[in-house]
């Protein structure tokens, strides 16, 4: 299903020649009403008529987050204040949070962008969406509920928490589809299963899942105990919210909507602009926002861009399953590591519950990671020489595929904290200290 086929389809020409119009137009409007760009872009010795090319984009400025919290709260707003009708902010929580503004267009593109990644997933008038991101200030369950509104699909804003009335409203509504977080998914499952309820059974077919970092494998895990067909969905507060790119049931990558948001690969450490399929960090520069317009803005996510159109039939380009974020990037003993690589390892293993935590700390000068790991209540019944056997096993399982030992404890089931949203995975005992 293709919400928009003007700009879902659009040939490439065609969309790069809409692109530097936008570009051309939201650089002339950051330089006259924000002074936080007119004065970066007269240090960088760069003005709106430099523009003549989408290949001048890189003569522009980055902003990064750590300016946006500067800017705190309304300092980087590029619509007046009168013009603002809604408010956001970033699901931080140290420091002052980044606020996001939007306007009544704002709203409507929106609504725009959050159809299309429904639509992408299949949805459609027909379908009840369960819609469990947590609404309020994160943007996660207002965003996805503007594109359902917008599609004609009936709604259930239950938000997250409650997962016990979360299944009960799941069965007797007939959901259809289920938006929330991948690890949110997997607990819904977890209680479903307790409650004497198989999701499986249940209407539910398509979960629309984000707001964290996913490996294919816990994708795999997801579809299982829920019977779905799980898929990514991709946004941030500081460009838009939930919206910016859905993954089509290809499986093959996100479609980033790039008529809204033009995307760069850059080398993380020299800020070079990288070819197409080359890994690096993930930069985003609105081109129709007003409330909240920012240039190059460095989101911190590790992905690779894919020019080529889909099979789906949208020529739009599609950027790789968000591999981590930089600053989630863990180097032990000098291997270089996602949380999301040892993710993908755990969930192979069969005798483990998809649930765990990586723990960092320092001992003698060295950095140690230990894997906390769910299993069944049947493991531990057993000998201890048998936990003993399937720690060493997966401790076994992570060094042959990632080249990094690190410790491996079992525990038993319901220890780790389960979350509403976004899942914590590491914790990081050295900054305690």
């Amino acid at each position: 299903m293709i919400w928009n086929k003007k700009y879902e389809c659009m040939p490439r020409q065609e969309l790069e020649t809409l692109q530097l119009k936008r570009l051309k137009e939201v650089t002339q409007r950051v330089y006259q009403s924000v002074p936080f760009y007119k004065q970066k872009f007269k240090e960088r010795g760069v003005y709106p008529d430099d523009i003549n090319s989408l290949k001048d984009l890189d003569k522009l400025p980055f902003t990064t987050k750590s300016e946006l919290r500067e800017g705190y709260p309304f300092g980087l707003f590029a619509s007046p204040l009168k013009e603002i009708v809604e408010f956001h902010t970033s699901s931080g929580t140290t420091g002052k949070p980044v606020v996001d503004g939007y306007t009544h267009k704002d709203i409507i593109t929106w609504s725009e962008v959050t159809a299309r990644c429904l639509s992408c997933a299949g949805a459609t008038a027909k379908d009840i969406i369960h819609n469990a991101y947590g609404y309020g200030l994160f943007t996660g369950g207002l965003g996805i509920h503007y594109g359902a509104r917008l599609i004609g699909a009936k709604t259930i804003p239950i938000s997250g928490g409650q997962t016990t009335r979360q299944v009960m409203m799941m069965q007797d509504f007939k959901s259809t589809i289920l938006t929330c977080t991948p690890s949110y998914a997997l607990h819904i499952a977890e209680v479903a299963k307790e409650m004497g309820i198989d999701l499986r059974k249940l209407p539910l077919r398509v979960g629309v899942l984000g707001a964290e970092p996913w490996s294919e494998n816990m994708r795999k895990e997801i579809e299982s105990r829920l019977g779905i067909t799980a898929l990514d969905i991709y946004g941030l507060t500081e460009i838009i919210g939930p919206g910016v790119a859905q993954e089509c049931p290809e499986k093959n990558g996100l479609h980033i909507f790039e008529d809204h948001f033009l995307p760069e690969i850059i080398n993380p450490e020299t800020g070079e602009i990288l070819g197409e399929g080359e890994e690096g960090e993930l930069v985003l520069t609105t081109l129709t926002r007003e409330g909240t317009t920012l240039i190059r803005y460095r989101t911190g996510d590790i992905s690779r861009i894919n020019y080529q159109p889909c099979r789906c039939g949208r020529t739009l380009a599609r950027i790789e399953k968000i591999k981590g974020r930089i600053d989630d990037m863990l180097i032990i003993r000098g291997v270089n590591i996602f949380p999301s690589q040892i993710e993908d390892v755990l969930m192979r293993i069969e005798e483990a519950e998809p649930h765990y935590q990586l723990i960092l700390e320092r001992k003698k000068g060295l950095d140690e990671l230990t894997v906390e790991l769910e299993t069944s209540a049947a493991i531990f019944s057993d000998e201890v020489r048998k936990v003993e056997e399937l720690e060493k096993k997966i401790a076994q399982e992570i060094e042959e595929t990632l080249g990094l030992r690190v410790g491996v404890r079992l525990v038993e089931p319901k220890t780790i904290q389960r979350s509403m949203g976004k899942a914590k995975r590491l914790i990081d005992k050295r900054k305690l200290k």
